[in-house]
């Protein structure tokens, strides 16, 4: 257990900060597989499970992500991010196989245990950790370090979905539930290997360390300091739960899109099973490179005003995407929601580092795990919406292709609210600054 121990993973001296990174993706890619969770909605429904009944599993594992990582927060500045990245392969990886013999078994209740809440936590332990650890590494810059920190966490759908649906295929002639439970199996064991090299690999820097040739220098922006909150303080600031409307509003818009994407390209433009798990993959590779291009971008623009981009640009593409359905231009409607997601990736990947700016870098990592509650509320309001409101206008005779319309004008007004709670932050009262 000495191993895990934060004391046995501070760098040595000379140690490359670029080596840290991969760790850090090796961990995210595994639990980004939440992304690609919509490729097992239509094949369960071979055992009589509705897709709005199974994505309550997605609903349930994102919101214990933020509860968790709320939760767990200071627990995880403590004992560094080796412990935290094994509890969280612990956790994750159990989820699958509860998972698994959930669909066996066929006990949709235990799919909501093993996925929802048991890997639900192992998805909070394991996103936090990496953010944290990489902004410690790279000070200089703050935007880009979140960026490759979480990435990873946005490509996941990019290896799980295909991965997902060539394991089904495998196994679909031999197995009673579409191959799902095989599946969810094997995965859990190529997952465990990963998320045990990333935490073999990871180090924190010594303390006092810094890059070499950088100094910290006043800022030109009000918004950014070089003083420190502490989490207890922070969380009772104006500022923290501006941002925390920020990201729910963000999260919300794109969240559940995601957890339907495979049977809403599918209904909207009757595309096969296997080119909507592509689909998949694409929008999670855009949610991966938005979150390293954005938040790389944000060093240089500025948190608050990458943020309206988001807001107003995404806006504006919610409201074309009826108008595309309608064309039937299939590959418009990619191109497009490819785009959004660039930026509902770039939102996850810039708020660490808007936190950095605004409390300063002492205990940033709890801090963002209690502002990912907001993630926990958006990934009930989101999903919810999208099946919940796609099934009923189905239900009502409405046609497949046209049931998603409303929807997306909806999502254009959670970006409208989270546009003008963006708006409203500013700097920090220097009351709340911990006293040297």
């Amino acid at each position: 257990m000495n191993f895990l121990s934060r004391e046995r993973t501070v760098a040595p001296a000379g140690f490359n900060r670029w080596l840290v990174p991969p760790a850090a993706i090796a961990v995210h890619m595994c639990i980004g597989q939440v992304y690609g969770f919509s490729v097992f909605k239509k094949p369960l429904g071979a055992i009589g499970w509705s897709e709005a009944d199974v994505g309550v599993a997605y609903s349930i594992a994102l919101a214990l992500l933020g509860i968790s990582a709320a939760i767990f927060g200071k627990w995880v500045e403590r004992s560094g991010p080796r412990k935290t990245m094994v509890a969280s392969l612990i956790c994750f990886c159990s989820g699958l196989i509860i998972s698994s013999c959930a669909v066996r078994w066929h006990q949709l209740w235990l799919l909501y245990v093993g996925y929802g809440l048991v890997g639900g936590v192992g998805l909070g332990l394991g996103y936090i950790a990496p953010v944290s650890t990489l902004m410690k590494w790279f000070p200089d810059r703050p935007g880009m370090a979140t960026g490759m920190a979480i990435m990873g966490f946005g490509g996941g759908a990019l290896i799980g979905s295909p991965l997902a649906e060539e394991l089904m295929t495998h196994f679909k002639p031999v197995s009673s539930c579409a191959g799902a439970a095989e599946a969810l199996l094997v995965m859990a064991g190529l997952y465990a290997i990963s998320m045990s090299l990333g935490a073999w690999l990871v180090k924190v820097p010594a303390e006092g360390w810094k890059p070499a040739g950088w100094e910290p220098t006043e800022h030109t922006s009000a918004l950014v300091t070089n003083a420190n909150v502490a989490v207890d303080t922070a969380w009772k600031t104006p500022q923290f739960w501006m941002l925390w409307v920020v990201l729910c509003m963000n999260v919300s818009a794109g969240i559940g899109i995601i957890g339907q994407a495979s049977p809403m390209i599918q209904d909207m433009f009757k595309v096969t099973p296997a080119m909507a798990a592509g689909y998949v993959g694409l929008l999670s590779l855009c949610n991966l490179g938005g979150r390293f291009l954005w938040s790389s971008v944000s060093d240089y623009t500025g948190r608050k005003l990458v943020y309206v981009i988001y807001f107003i640009l995404g806006a504006l593409l919610y409201a074309s995407v009826p108008w595309i359905q309608g064309q039937g231009n299939v590959t418009l409607f990619v191109i497009v929601t490819g785009l959004i997601l660039t930026m509902y990736g770039g939102g996850f990947a810039t708020i660490p580092a808007y936190l950095r700016d605004l409390f300063g870098s002492y205990q940033v990592g709890a801090i963002h795990g209690r502002l990912i509650t907001s993630w926990s509320m958006a990934a009930i309001i989101g999903p919810m919406l999208v099946d919940r409101l796609s099934k009923a206008k189905k239900e009502a005779g409405v046609a497949p292709a046209l049931a998603y319309n409303n929807i997306f004008y909806l999502m254009v007004g959670l970006l409208v609210v989270g546009l003008l709670a963006n708006l409203m932050v500013r700097p920090v009262d220097p009351k709340h600054h911990i006293k040297a």
